[in-house]
């Protein structure tokens, strides 16, 4: 039954959020126009991870495997800004839950003996200790490490999520109270009021369900009671159909009754559009109808003015998913080029307990089962170039161009500073001067201009020099780079196993559902 919080307790929590860390950063965080930015109007980008909170020990996972301290660096040392911290509604609801069960009696509780002998290890001072404070424990080291938390509500009771079947999956169901949903939205607003490092609330993740309808959509009324608490934070709105669909607000804006806090939010996985889709299509073509389909029913928000949070995508990191490594290089490409904000799923390397098992491994997950070193590095290389702000306010424009080749997380580089160089990958922080006109023109500009030349045969090293040749973005996407060879044959950028760009026959422009393109595939931005 949902009880309200006492005074006492109110105070206490206060009290605790008062001491939390000052970050270096202008806190709060106000939008401007689609845009996130800080007191001083210059932009913020959120490159978050993940971290689960929400399943049944209501504790944020890996905390048996390393200390929270060490999670936080970590989050940090990957280039990390953010984190979405995962909760339930329950843990604000049901104050049994959250101030008479410590972490010691729910772990026990589910039988983690093993899992509980880590927490003594590694974190032996929230063992007895609630898990309202153990929730807020992560969120103050998180601070102590310069990182900013959204707190999102990820469901209702504690547990796995989602399915069409869940009995808290749209308003209305059997655990999904509209007015419990806004008395815990406005609990937890309050008790992280002053936490410089909580930036922002997401109402809700995933939309759902047999019977959810933009009709019974409550966000606005979400939106307004977590403002009305506290007036620092975003608040984030999510839409239908597992938080894949915002085109309902198109000819439906939402109107609060405050400015410069709406940040509307998207899921984006392989499997959104249904499983096979991306084994059944011609990956250019299908990559460019994802294009169109993100912007009708998430991307249109940016062109009203409003950010987007893509605060959900990933694949398995362990490079078995066919589909998955397809959408991967198509879902990059696409981020590079709106510079959105977003948040991986996810940081856990393992789970405690996931759906009647222990020890569950994350295939999507940023750490290994040890929750200590990066599960794959070259999936976290190709999140980099997505990690810093591209433009915005404050940004400095330079007004170059970046090649980036979603495949490896690499760019289009000099070899040497010649300017006669052959081109390579290499990391994409390395500040290329490229300039792409419409004319098709692909050069390096300042000292020496020198630009693409056609001068080349299939196999044979791209170089720079004085003869400039057409460059021709082709396929639907637009991510071949097309020339002509001094005999007339159409070749496009290609890479070679050392990272060579070299010319090679255009491939899988159309049709063919079986042919990879990845390594031909160069989004300019």
């Amino acid at each position: 039954m949902a009880k309200t919080i006492s005074p006492l307790t109110l105070f206490l929590f206060l009290l605790l959020s008062s001491l939390s860390p000052t970050l270096a950063t202008d806190y709060p965080l106000f939008t401007k126009s689609r845009w996130i930015v800080n007191k001083k109007g210059h932009r913020v980008k959120l490159a978050c991870a993940n971290w689960p909170s929400h399943l049944k020990p209501v504790v944020a996972e890996g905390l048996s495997s390393q200390p929270m301290d060490s999670i936080s660096k970590k989050i940090k040392d990957m280039g990390f800004n953010c984190v979405r911290l995962t909760w339930p509604l329950e843990l604000m609801i049901n104050d049994t839950l959250a101030f008479n069960v410590t972490v010691k009696q729910s772990f026990e509780r589910y039988g983690l003996d093993h899992e509980l002998q880590g927490i003594y290890t590694h974190n032996p001072s929230i063992v007895n200790i609630p898990l309202i404070n153990a929730f807020q424990a992560v969120v103050y080291s998180l601070g102590r490490h310069d990182v900013m938390v959204i707190l999102d509500n990820h469901k209702t009771v504690p547990g796995w999520c989602c399915s069409n079947n869940d009995p808290d999956a749209f308003f209305g169901d059997p655990k999904f109270n509209p007015d419990l949903w806004m008395l815990g939205l406005k609990k937890m607003a309050t008790i992280f009021m002053n936490v410089n490092n909580v930036v922002g609330m997401s109402l809700r993740n995933e939309l759902r369900g047999y019977n959810h309808t933009a009709i019974d959509w409550y966000m606005q009324k979400g939106a307004e009671a977590v403002h009305t608490s506290n007036p620092n934070v975003l608040v984030i709105l999510s839409g239908l159909n597992f938080d894949a669909d915002l085109s309902f607000l198109q000819d439906r804006p939402v109107n609060l009754s405050f400015k410069k806090k709406l940040v509307l939010e998207l899921h984006w996985y392989s499997f959104t559009d249904g499983t096979g889709q991306w084994k059944s299509h011609n990956v250019n073509d299908f990559c460019s109808q994802m294009f169109a389909k993100e912007r009708r029913t998430g991307g249109f928000v940016l062109e009203q003015g409003f950010p987007l949070f893509l605060s959900e995508f990933g694949t398995d990191q362990r490079g078995g998913d066919f589909e998955g490594n397809r959408y991967m290089s198509c879902m990059l490409a696409w981020a590079a080029e709106k510079d959105i904000d977003w948040a991986v799923w996810a940081l856990t390397g393992v789970y405690y307990f996931r759906e009647g098992k222990r020890g569950v491994v994350e295939a999507y997950g940023m750490l290994d089962a040890n929750w200590h070193n990066v599960h794959n590095y070259t999936y976290l290389r190709r999140l980099s170039v997505i990690q810093p702000p591209h433009k915005g306010p404050g940004i400095k424009h330079n007004h170059h161009k970046k090649i980036f080749h979603p495949l490896t997380g690499l760019c289009l580089v000099r070899k040497s500073s010649c300017y006669e160089s052959e081109l390579m990958l290499g990391p994409c922080t390395k500040g290329e001067p490229w300039s792409y006109s419409h004319g098709g023109i692909l050069e390096i500009k300042g000292g020496h201009k020198s630009c693409l030349e056609g001068e080349t045969a299939v196999g044979r090293s791209v170089k720079l020099g004085k003869k400039c040749t057409k460059i021709m973005q082709i396929s639907a996407t637009k991510m071949h780079l097309s020339l002509k060879t001094n005999d007339g044959s159409l070749v496009c950028l290609d890479v070679d196993s050392d990272n060579n760009v070299v010319a090679n026959s255009c491939k899988c422009l159309t049709g063919d559902i079986t042919c990879e393109p990845a390594s031909q595939w160069f989004k300019i931005f």
